[in-house]
């Protein structure tokens, strides 16, 4: 009986070593009020989600500045950054990255929206939004539409790298001649 215990014991202990960083953390759902959160930007100022109140939020969470995969999806949000403005929204990139990687990476490859420092993942906990790579613990590549009232409208989980026509997040906000208005009703799929 004794050998049993200690085996079920070691049992509870590799499973819990093994599981995912966000395995006890749920993506908030469309409708929830966003969590809130202060961090710093790639301009070196804090930033909160309160200091975008009125206006829509697209929260994406990426891995780390400087790869193929997040560079190209920076540069997808940098080419429809009009259509976002023009749509009352506003672009937050979010990864555990330094404020100083951050600045050097908008420098670098020409971004004119905020990256925010998460660099104790502690918001990506908070938005589900973690994973583990090598020992390493990063920002998942997800992404958040709020609406101007701070509530999640669209969730989109292991979102795409690639967005050629630049529908795929910008699509959800309402027309720009609507800006300020709340969606008819978001996509059913989450």
């Amino acid at each position: 009986m004794r050998k049993f215990g200690f085996f079920l014991v070691l049992l509870i202990a590799v499973v819990f070593a093994l599981r995912p960083v966000n395995a006890f953390t749920e993506v908030p759902t469309v409708g929830a009020a966003a969590p809130s959160f202060k961090l710093t930007t790639n301009e070196g100022h804090e930033a909160s989600l309160g200091d975008f109140k009125g206006k829509w939020v697209v929260l994406y969470f990426y891995p780390k500045d400087f790869t193929s995969g997040c560079t190209l999806e920076a540069h997808n949000f940098q080419r429809d950054l009009e259509k976002y403005t023009a749509a009352n929204a506003v672009i937050l990139g979010v990864s555990v990255d330094t404020a100083e990687s951050h600045k050097s990476f908008c420098a670098k490859e020409g971004l004119n929206f905020k990256l925010l420092a998460d660099v104790g993942g502690a918001v990506s906990e908070q938005y589900g939004s973690t994973m583990e790579y090598n020992g390493n613990k990063y920002s998942a590549r997800n992404t958040f539409i709020i609406d101007p009232k701070g509530n999640i409208a669209k969730v989109f989980v292991k979102s795409p790298q690639r967005d050629d026509d630049g529908e795929y997040f910008y699509g959800v906000l309402p027309p720009a001649s609507q800006a300020g208005a709340e969606p008819s009703a978001p996509p059913a799929d989450q």
